[in-house]
């Protein structure tokens, strides 16, 4: 097999019992975008669909918040492959920086396939699926569906993002509705459009419900 595929295999491993918001299908997902992307995009394919295909191998919101194990797990990955040092580093700069983080997250890496994977793995956050994952993540975290008494906090610094714990609906206002106006590709803002109407239109729906309107 070549690298690609094995890595393919290893994610498939790695990830099996994961949080369905997190899981093999999310990545898959982001790989199968982040293809979309890179086609109108002068790239290095290998390194974006390695980036894809190894963002979340083990996502620090479910490794006690350590941001190391992600990289580090990627790294003697890529490593036990005999891939070379200037793929690795690219990788690993991609998983490094590739995240939201309250959106005030200064990213101190940039190249093309890191914005590529980015807006990938951003488009997966948004539209239906995004909906679908961040309430099957609160439904995981035991958290509240919705509640009128705790409003959004739109300024948190990084560390109060990772410790948020409120309710579902909030996350909206927090990050997915924040996306459309962070894609980095022109592919990216396109299709972010489109997801961000379906949200705007789902959030209508849900208060006119929550409401007893219709």
């Amino acid at each position: 097999m070549n690298l690609i595929d094995t890595t393919i295999v290893f994610v498939k491993e790695k990830l099996k019992g994961a949080e369905a918001g997190h899981d093999w299908f999310h990545i898959e997902r982001v790989y199968k975008n982040a293809l979309l992307i890179a086609k109108g995009e002068n790239c290095d394919l290998e390194v974006v669909k390695l980036g894809a295909l190894l963002h979340d191998i083990a996502d620090s919101k479910f490794n006690d918040g350590d941001e190391t194990v992600g990289p580090k797990v990627a790294r003697e990955f890529l490593e036990s492959q005999n891939a070379s040092q200037e793929i690795i580093s690219h990788v690993i700069n991609i998983i490094e920086n590739i995240s939201f983080k309250g959106g005030n997250f200064e990213k101190k890496f940039s190249s093309k396939e890191l914005e590529i994977v980015q807006d990938a793995d951003r488009l997966d956050a948004i539209g239906a699926i995004g909906i679908a994952r961040t309430f099957n993540y609160g439904g995981f975290k035991n958290r509240q569906m919705y509640n009128p008494e705790i409003l959004p906090k739109l300024a948190m610094s990084k560390e109060e993002y990772k410790n948020n714990e409120a309710p579902t609906i909030n996350h909206f206002y927090e990050k997915l509705l924040l996306l459309k106006d962070k894609m980095n590709t022109e592919t990216g803002k396109k299709i972010a459009e489109e997801r961000h109407h379906f949200m705007e239109l789902f959030l209508s729906q849900f208060y006119a419900e929550w409401n007893g309107e219709k």
